[in-house]
């Protein structure tokens, strides 16, 4: 299938890009790796007027250590994060997620940041950084402000970015030596989870259990009171709505919320 048509223009810099997107609006749609928005723009899912090309932004990438938290430059790619040393040794279950995503090809050219901003509840990364209790900067013309993972995804596809700013750096609260948990259900090795598990330091995550990544709340307060692994993870789904589809039903859904989340909480302890 073929794209509408679009302009296009290579940001120079991450001033340039926001000073692009301030200048075209709503008409506008950034570009990094591309794996997540060319697909939706060839099934007119998306149908930007101006592509604002950041892959080649050299401030926007990195990892680099920022007291205790690691900060990764929004168009850190995932291969990237999965070998950095850095990353597997203060924040092993990004490094992890990161090695999952997709394949090599696409781990190889999709970043993080793009991943964020596309926010499907049913990626790795999302997932990630919300069991990491992570935030990301969001840059406009008028600054920075800095949103936590909680608050950051609104719902499929959507995210507190607003008109005109741009995601510019993750931030990791650095974690060495922590045991975590990590588990995802899926048909074939690259394929988007049916339902994932990540959980560090009292702290549990699912993938595609709602339209975002949600908290499995009720598990954390059984652990923070003491319960075992399985009598926690017995309480994944509760407060969880997953949706239906050709892959699994909501009942299905939320017992491998349950399954993975005591193998997740099993592998901690």
């Amino acid at each position: 299938m073929i794209p509408a048509p679009f302009d296009y223009v290579a940001a120079e810099s991450a001033a340039h890009a926001i000073e692009l997107l301030s200048q075209h609006g709503d008409d506008a749609k950034v570009l990094a790796g591309g794996h997540s928005l060319l697909p939706m723009m060839k099934l007119r899912l998306a149908a930007p007027e101006v592509l604002i090309d950041i892959a080649r932004v050299a401030d926007l990438a990195g990892i680099s250590v920022d007291g205790d938290e690691l900060v990764i430059g929004a168009t850190t790619r995932h291969a990237d994060l999965a070998s950095s040393e850095l990353v597997r040794a203060d924040a092993p279950l990004l490094a992890h997620a990161a090695s999952l995503v997709g394949d090599p090809q696409i781990r190889h050219r999709g970043t993080i940041g793009g991943s964020l901003a596309h926010a499907d509840p049913a990626a790795d990364l999302p997932m990630a950084l919300v069991a990491l209790g992570g935030s990301v900067e969001l840059t406009s013309a008028g600054g920075t402000r800095l949103v936590a993972a909680d608050d950051f995804f609104a719902g499929f596809f959507e995210t507190a970015l607003e008109p005109g700013e741009l995601l510019t750096a993750v931030r990791v609260p650095r974690r060495p030596g922590v045991a975590w948990g990590y588990q995802k259900f899926v048909r074939r090795a690259n394929d988007w989870a049916i339902v994932g598990a990540a959980a560090i330091d009292g702290r549990i995550a699912l993938a595609n259990m709602g339209s975002v990544p949600v908290r499995a709340r009720a598990a954390e307060q059984a652990l923070a009171d003491g319960a075992s692994a399985a009598d926690a993870a017995r309480l994944a789904a509760d407060g969880t709505s997953p949706g239906e589809d050709i892959h699994a039903d909501r009942a299905f859904r939320q017992h491998l919320a349950r399954v993975l989340t005591r193998r997740a909480l099993e592998h901690i302890s």
